[in-house]
C-alpha cells in the first residue's frame, strides 16, 4: 500500500521545500529531539485522523501528539470554542483569577470525575505540562502527610522533569522504592496471569510492612492505569483494587497518573474507572486541553495543605486551553466516546492479534480502548525461560525501527516505547472511523510484512550502534 499520491500543497507559507526545513532543524534544534529524527515530516494541515505534509503526502496518524488529541486535528468544537475565546475580547493569560472560561472548564472537568472524589475535590492549576502536575501532586502529597518516601513501579513513566523523572523506570538513580508492576509477556515471577498480579501485591504489601523492608515511610503511591511508554501495558483490575485497599489501610495517599490514559482513550473515561478505584490524587494533562498546554492536579480536599503560593506557574491561566478543554471534555461525554473507543479498540485487537497468529514475530498484541501495543520479538533467538506458559523472546527493537519507517513509507505514522522500544504504539483519535481504523490495520500488516522481509536472518533483536535512546511520553 503506498501513500495517497495527493498534490503538493500550497499556500501554507513555508516558502522552501521540506528537506530544507528539515535541514534547518536538524542544524538548529537541540540533540534531545524525538519524534523527528524517526518521523522526517514537515506537517502544514490536519484535519481528524490526517495529516499533510508540506510534500504533498497524506498521513495517517495513530501518534496523536501522544495521545493530547483525543478528537484529532483541529475539530469542529476545539475550533470553535477558541474562535469564541478569540472573539470575545477576554484576556487570554490570567495567572489563577477566577474567569468564566475557566469556571466552565472546572464545572465540565468535574462531572467527569468519580463521585465519591468530585464531591469532596480540590483541583490545582499547574505549569502547561504532565510533567509539571506529576511534581505538583509529588510536592502536594509530601506536604499533605510530612513524609518524603514516594512508591513507584518498574516500567513506570511520569516526565521528565527531576522529580517524575525519578519516579520513572529509567530513572538512573533514585530514591524512591521501586515496586514491580504486573506484566504478563515478562512476568518479573515467571507465572503472568492472575497469579503474576496477585505475587506482585503480595509483594509492595511485604515490603510495605517490613520494617527492614527499606521502603521507608511513604508520601504516597503514584502509578500509571495502563502503562503507556513502559509498553501499553494494562494494570489488572483486581490488582489496581488491591493498591487501593494497601494503600487505604496504611494512610498512604494513591496517585493516579492519567496524563495519558484520560478522556476517553482506554474505553472508560479515565482509566480508572475500569477497576472502581478512586484514588486520593489524579494527574491530568494532554488531552484536557484540547490539543492546547494545560495540566491539573485533583486531589481529595482533607490533601489541601498548600499554603498560599506554595506551588504556582505562569502558564496556568490559559483561557484558550481551558476553552479547548471544556469543549472535548463536553463532546466526549455527549458522544459516549469512551464507549466508542472500547468497541472499536476491541475490534483492533482482534485483527491484530490474528496478525500475530501468522507472525512469530509478535510477542505480545495489549491494550485497552484506542491505547494499543504490539510487541515485537526475535523468533529465532531463544526465550530466557518459562514466562507465563512459554519462552517468552527477546524484544526487537531493530525491527520495530524498520517498521516504523515503512510505515511511514505507506502514510501512517505510529510510535516505538517499551523496555527496549520494540513496541509498536497506536494512538488514532477517538473519532475515529471504521474504515480509518481498516486503513490503518492494513497499512501495520503491510509494513510489518515488509520490514519482516526485509530483515531477513538478520539480528533483528540487536540496536544499531548509532540509534538514540527512546525516552518517555516527552512531557
Amino acid at each position: 500500500m503506498t501513500p495517497d499520491p495527493s498534490p503538493p500543497v500550497v499556500g501554507d507559507g513555508c516558502g522552501e521545500d521540506a528537506p530544507a526545513i528539515l535541514r534547518r532543524q536538524s542544524l538548529r534544534e537541540s540533540a534531545a529531539r524525538t519524534y523527528a529524527r524517526a518521523l522526517p515530516i514537515v506537517p502544514v494541515r490536519a484535519r481528524g485522523l490526517t495529516i499533510e505534509g508540506a510534500d504533498g503526502r497524506r498521513y495517517l496518524d495513530c501518534l496523536s501528539g501522544a495521545g493530547a488529541l483525543a478528537l484529532g486535528h483541529n475539530h469542529p468544537v476545539v475550533l470553535e470554542a477558541i474562535r469564541a475565546v478569540l472573539d470575545s475580547g477576554a484576556p487570554l493569560q490570567v495567572l489563577d483569577l477566577a474567569t468564566p472560561v475557566k469556571d466552565a472548564f472546572t464545572n465540565g472537568l468535574f462531572a467527569t470525575l468519580p463521585p465519591e472524589l468530585a464531591a469532596h475535590a480540590r483541583v490545582q492549576f499547574c505549569g502547561p505540562a504532565g510533567t509539571d502536575a506529576v511534581e505538583a501532586a509529588l510536592k502536594l502529597v509530601r506536604t499533605a502527610t510530612g513524609r518524603d518516601g514516594l512508591l513507584a513501579f518498574s516500567g513506570a513513566y511520569h516526565g521528565m522533569t527531576a522529580g517524575a523523572l525519578a519516579a520513572s523506570g529509567g530513572a538512573p538513580a533514585v530514591s524512591v522504592t521501586r515496586l514491580p508492576f504486573p506484566y504478563d509477556y515478562r512476568c518479573p515471577f515467571g507465572v503472568g496471569g492472575e497469579r503474576g498480579a496477585e505475587l506482585a501485591a503480595r509483594w509492595t504489601e511485604r515490603l510495605l510492612d517490613d520494617p527492614k523492608g527499606g521502603a521507608g515511610a511513604p508520601a504516597g503511591m503514584i502509578l500509571e492505569p495502563v502503562q503507556g511508554e513502559g509498553g501499553v501495558i494494562p494494570a489488572p483490575d483486581g490488582w489496581l483494587r488491591r493498591m487501593r485497599q494497601i494503600t487505604a489501610a496504611r494512610g498512604i495517599p494513591l496517585i493516579a497518573d492519567e496524563v495519558q490514559t484520560g478522556v476517553g482513550r482506554t474505553g472508560s473515561f479515565w482509566a480508572v474507572g475500569h477497576s472502581g478505584v478512586v484514588p486520593d490524587v489524579m494527574v491530568l494533562s494532554k488531552a484536557i486541553g484540547g490539543s492546547l498546554p494545560l495540566a491539573v492536579v485533583v486531589y481529595r480536599e482533607e490533601l489541601d495543605a498548600w499554603r498560599p503560593g506554595a506551588h504556582a506557574g505562569t502558564f496556568r491561566g490559559n483561557q484558550l486551553a481551558m476553552a479547548a478543554g471544556a469543549a472535548t471534555l463536553a463532546y466526549v461525554r455527549e458522544n459516549d466516546l469512551a464507549q466508542r473507543a472500547a468497541v472499536v479498540g476491541e475490534r483492533m485487537l482482534t485483527r491484530l492479534r490474528a496478525l500475530a497468529a501468522q507472525w512469530p514475530h509478535i510477542g505480545d498484541v495489549r491494550g485497552r480502548g484506542l491505547m494499543i501495543g504490539l510487541e515485537l520479538v526475535d523468533p529465532a533467538e531463544p526465550g530466557p525461560g518459562p514466562e507465563c506458559g512459554a519462552a517468552a523472546r527477546p524484544a526487537a527493537p531493530l525491527l520495530a525501527a524498520a517498521v516504523q519507517g515503512e510505515c511511514l513509507r505507506r502514510g501512517l505514522i505510529v510510535e516505538l516505547g517499551g523496555r527496549h522500544s520494540a513496541v509498536i504504539r497506536l494512538l488514532p483519535p477517538l473519532t475515529i472511523t471504521d474504515e480509518q481504523a481498516e486503513a490503518v490495520l492494513d497499512r501495520l500488516a503491510d509494513a510489518l510484512d515488509a520490514a519482516i522481509r526485509a530483515l531477513g536472518d538478520r539480528a533483528a533483536h540487536e540496536l544499531p550502534p548509532s540509534a538514540p535512546p527512546v525516552t518517555g511520553g516527552r512531557r
